[in-house]
């Protein structure tokens, strides 16, 4: 039979912004026995008493305040790109033949960008914003789904156990989800993640990233 304890780990587990105050050391445990005592008493099928409930979180505070308070992982801040575009097209049989006439127009040697995620309905294509109107020019036959401008990538590189830690995506998300900020794509290869954000939120992102960066700052930004 589940306990008192049991429960309460699994609901703050499903809440992670309660899980969040609570590490953060801004929730009162008194209220929040308070808003946890109906579904409690509904796992467990009993009344209980709201000192015990209160108790389990004290107990489960302490033992995750280390575990979630920081990444398990370390990472570098690599590089900021300014500047580019999201573009969402219709999967079409005549959309894929042209993907790779793209890469013709862009010089990487000079930060040019193209990323091509395929979806089983959509392409998206995530460029510099200066190849836009050739990039629609190109595809001007194919049905454009959404364009979304004045976003920016930030990239982190990790080491190569990065693939077989698990949690590294949600410690990412977490951070970025506490402060409001969105995030527009997630790009991963082998030991980088790109992080696809609004422009306006640039700053707050390299703030809130950069306090978990293992080297001090030698970003490279781009536009």
């Amino acid at each position: 039979m589940p306990t008192i304890s049991h429960v309460v780990k699994e609901i703050l587990n499903r809440q992670i912004f309660l899980q969040e105050a609570i590490n953060n050391e801004i929730v009162s445990y008194n209220k929040l026995a308070n808003h946890l005592k109906p579904k409690i008493e509904a796992e467990l099928g009993t009344k209980v008493k709201h000192s015990a409930i209160v108790m389990a979180i004290r107990r489960h505070a302490e033992k995750s305040k280390t575990i979630l308070q920081k990444p398990k992982f370390g990472y570098f801040i690599e590089t900021i790109k300014t500047d580019i575009c999201y573009v969402s097209l219709e999967e079409s049989s005549t959309l894929l033949p042209k993907m790779q006439t793209l890469y013709s127009i862009i010089d990487f040697k000079k930060g040019g960008i193209l990323h091509i995620i395929q979806g089983n309905f959509e392409i998206t294509i995530i460029t510099n914003k200066r190849y836009k109107e050739e990039l629609l020019d190109i595809l001007h036959e194919e049905k454009v789904l959404e364009i979304v401008e004045d976003i920016v990538s930030i990239s982190l590189i990790y080491s190569k156990e990065f693939l077989f830690i698990p949690g590294v995506i949600y410690e990412i998300v977490r951070l970025m989800a506490w402060e409001n900020i969105n995030i527009i794509d997630i790009i991963l290869t082998t030991t980088e993640m790109s992080i696809i954000t609004s422009k306006k939120d640039l700053m707050r992102c390299y703030e809130i990233l950069g306090k978990y960066s293992k080297k001090e700052d030698t970003t490279n930004i781009e536009s």
